[in-house]
């Protein structure tokens, strides 16, 4: 039966009309000798009303079946007008009914308020019967706006849309790879692809110029609610721009998003932060400004304290930090031990802090301070009555992680009690830039990229590459939003020489490994490699934070749980002897 109608459509502009409609049954009400049935598809729901000869028919349907209906339009009565439905002034009087499809009774609501109160793994064991959940269509409905409106953009923009592979060569310098045993080749191995960063950089080579890709990429990491296996992102490169024009790109993609999906006008540009700004501000490289409490630091002011702990933090280099979580002092002693175990986990030896309650500072180490440090504190904090400070002393990095964490879970502590508001539709963007090109790995003993290796120093900085490594800025950028790093990206290094230097002389990769994992990109390069840079960012964090969630699995029509499993079609699973023969390999069980 062919629809003529989607279950939204309908109106008083189609009295008397025949129609056919088909979909799922989403209730069925008995009102004695009429049965109504409201009929759901993708689109809404329409009521049909049964009578006459076809209600003994009608009665044996139940919920989530599949039927197609004939009918004719007529008005509701204006007693039973639904004024909540598109389609609330009209029903359908049903002349014909075929049922494809008597279903079993769900197990679970299919409402959004019965589904949310369910265990996550039912719904993901039924995932097809979550898919049809309001809430759950509306989420694929705004990805797919959202992925058109990156496709429709990048199209003005005169970009190419080109496919790079899914199975590429091992390179175990960066996260865990998933590697693909090859048949053909014994013994050796693909790896799925983390991300396209050198075949976009190998297009450049090519002369595409304005490359663009919704990539799938894969990594072996554990799993948490913003970050799943396999994932998706909107992957750019570029030749002949520079941050500048990357800046303007993503803005103006971004704001077409906003506006194509949530009819909002972002402003531009974004506000710009140094990352050692942002981490001086906020303790983390990817701020949440909605709201204030910035830490402060006041290493100069106890670097001759009589509070010891403080005093020979800085004079072994490191760094005495403290905010202010206005109007928590009213925070339990469970609250604190679970703010303390956070900062133990980040290297603290525990967590000190000050509560300001009824005029009077409490707190074992406020003994130890002199009239003139409290002056600076309260002055610097502004410290009033109902506030609790807390402080960390430690290497600079560690200081600003430790209060970072701090801040964001002292933040969800004043939202709980109703004393701070985070809106998820205020969307405050910002760039984060100016990251050190390298970070020292102390285990390693050496250094590591901090974002890639393929990444471009700023070229003020180039000469430091032999002498001083880790003062020397990257030309790597993110975009941050509202606390997630929504992507990440730089200006390359296009010249073979520079390259090659930070591969083997800063990140110290044997000369025969660099040959073997990255020879045939430097000798693209020999060939008239031109300036270019990009960026990668992720659509599935992009669709949460449009859809007002704060999973990613949320957007994802068929995710993983954070155990890595797929429940509804059961995998991972064991593969046969013959499988595993055939591709060379055996497979190890660990002991229980």
């Amino acid at each position: 039966m062919k629809r003529t109608h989607h279950c939204a459509q309908l109106t008083k502009a189609n009295l008397g009309a025949t129609v056919s409609l088909a979909g799922w049954v989403d209730s069925v009400r008995d009102h004695g000798g009429i049965i109504f049935v409201d009929l759901r598809d993708r689109e809404g729901v329409t009521q049909v009303k049964f009578d006459s000869n076809l209600r003994a028919q009608a009665a044996l349907l139940k919920d989530e079946s599949v039927i197609a209906v004939t009918g004719k339009v007529e008005p509701r009565p204006e007693a039973m007008v639904n004024k909540n439905l598109p389609t609330g002034e009209v029903e359908i009087d049903a002349t014909e009914l075929i049922v494809h499809n008597l279903s079993d009774t769900p197990p679970f609501p299919l409402t959004d308020a019965g589904g949310d109160k369910v265990n996550e793994d039912l719904r993901l064991t039924y995932r097809y019967l979550d898919l049809r959940r309001p809430k759950m269509r509306k989420n694929l409905a705004v990805r797919h706006r959202a992925t058109k409106s990156v496709r429709d953009y990048f199209d003005s923009q005169g970009f190419y849309e080109v496919e790079t592979p899914a199975l590429f060569k091992s390179t175990p310098e960066g996260a865990r790879e998933y590697l693909v045993p090859s048949r053909i080749h014994a013994g050796q191995f693909y790896a799925l692809s983390q991300s396209p960063q050198q075949f976009k950089q190998i297009l450049m080579v090519a002369g595409v110029e304005k490359y663009f890709q919704i990539a799938r990429c894969f990594r072996d990491e554990d799993l948490r609610a913003d970050r799943q296996m396999e994932f998706t992102q909107i992957d750019v490169e570029v030749s002949f721009i520079d941050r500048e024009g990357i800046y303007a790109l993503f803005e103006g993609m971004l704001k077409k998003v906003w506006k194509d999906v949530l009819n909002h006008d972002l402003p531009v540009p974004f506000p710009r932060l140094a990352y050692k700004d942002a981490m001086n501000r906020y303790g983390v490289d990817k701020p949440d400004t909605r709201f204030a409490m910035e830490l402060a630091d006041f290493s100069e002011l106890f670097k001759s304290s009589g509070f010891k702990v403080f005093a020979s933090t800085v004079a072994a280099h490191g760094s005495v930090k403290a905010f202010n979580a206005k109007g928590l002092a009213d925070i339990t002693q469970g609250e604190i031990g679970a703010l303390e175990e956070i900062a133990k986990s980040l290297g603290a030896k525990g967590l000190a802090f000050i509560k300001v309650e009824n005029g009077e500072w409490k707190s074992p180490i406020v003994k130890f301070f002199s009239e003139a440090e409290k002056a600076e504190l309260t002055q610097k904090l502004n410290i009033e009555n109902g506030d609790i400070i807390f402080f960390a002393a430690a290497p600079w990095e560690r200081a600003c992680a430790i209060l970072g964490r701090t801040r964001l879970e002292a933040a969800q502590l004043l939202v709980k009690r109703g004393k701070m508001t985070l809106r998820a539709d205020q969307w405050n963007f910002l760039w984060v830039v100016d990251f050190p090109l390298m970070s020292y790995d102390e285990e390693r003993g050496s250094y590591a990229a901090t974002h890639h290796p393929f990444t471009a120093p700023v070229v003020e900085d180039t000469g430091l590459l032999d002498s001083d490594p880790k003062v020397v800025r990257g030309q790597h950028y993110d975009v941050v939003l509202n606390g997630m790093e929504l992507g990440g990206g730089s200006i390359r290094i296009h010249q073979p020489a520079l390259q090659k230097k930070v591969f083997e002389d800063v990140l110290k990769i044997p000369a025969d490994v660099v040959e073997s994992r990255f020879g045939y990109l430097l000798k693209a390069f020999t060939y008239g490699a031109p300036p270019h840079g990009g960026i990668a960012f992720g659509l599935d964090r992009m669709c949460a934070l449009l859809c007002g969630t704060t999973s990613i699995r949320d957007v994802i029509a068929f995710p993983k749980t954070q155990k890595a499993q797929d429940l509804m079609a059961q995998s991972p699973t064991p593969v046969t002897a013959k499988q595993l023969k055939e591709l060379h390999i055996s497979t190890v069980i660990p002991p229980a």
